[in-house]
């Protein structure tokens, strides 16, 4: 899938390039991780969480963060297919380079599938843990007033009554297990190598550790650090960090 392109003129830019974020969001962690990877300057736009349409009007309906807006006005969305297109326009494409390219592309699906539906039961898996992470979001995202309280108490009951219940459930491992089950299939992947990449992170060990880096925010972030391997493997990507 090729990241959506929009332009705007270039008359409404400033003199970097912009990433539209929400602080707890792990599509936006994932993109700022390559980032600071690849020593990228840019401007930090935090969008209002519950008013995402209007502050992203100009990606005519994307409606999503992260969103990717060059000098130019151009704009890309869609995490990992944005993360493809900054590594070919700043690094000539040489993260996703591999010479086992169906190991790279089934394994990035890997953890868009599995470690994206872990992050929500981790954070909201049980009722006091929802609460606690409704009371982050509030403090940690850009709100209303109003809004950022509401958020705080309303918000717990539908991300765990709703949603993350029922991924428990279905799952039927409780959301650490499910977290360090992932964490070994990912290690044991990995092997006696430092990355997936082998040698250095690659854009998959990028996406991977953006996924694992939005839950460090929160409290449950100790539950992973308990994984002993990976770890390890996240400390030695969180190294290859410029910013």
């Amino acid at each position: 899938m090729n990241p959506k392109k929009e332009s705007l003129p270039a008359t409404s830019m400033g003199d970097k390039p912009e990433l539209f974020i929400l602080h707890t969001c792990p599509f936006s962690w994932k993109v700022r991780g390559l980032l600071e990877h690849l020593d990228i300057e840019y401007d930090e736009v935090q969008v209002n969480a519950l008013r995402t349409k209007k502050e992203l009007a100009f990606t005519n309906g994307w409606n999503k963060v992260p969103v990717w807006r060059e000098k130019n006005g151009e704009v890309l969305v869609d995490s990992t297919p944005m993360m493809k297109e900054i590594d070919s326009r700043y690094n000539d494409g040489k993260l996703w380079q591999s010479e086992d390219e169906q190991r790279r592309d089934k394994w990035m699906e890997w953890v868009d599938e599995h470690l994206k539906r872990a992050t929500i039961p981790i954070l909201y898996g049980g009722l006091f843990s929802a609460l606690k992470t409704t009371v982050r979001v509030s403090k940690l995202e850009k709100f209303g007033f109003f809004s950022k309280r509401l958020y705080a108490w309303a918000g717990f009951p539908i991300m765990w009554g709703i949603i993350a219940r029922s991924r428990v459930k279905k799952d039927g491992r409780k959301p650490k297990q499910l977290w360090h089950d992932l964490l070994d299939e990912w290690c044991d992947e990995i092997g006696e190598a430092e990355f997936f990449g082998g040698g250095g992170p690659n854009l998959v060990d990028l996406a991977a550790f953006g996924y694992v880096r939005s839950i460090s925010p929160f409290s449950q972030f100790s539950q992973l650090q308990e994984h002993e391997r990976g770890m390890a493997w996240y400390k030695r990507v969180e190294a290859t960090l410029k910013a």
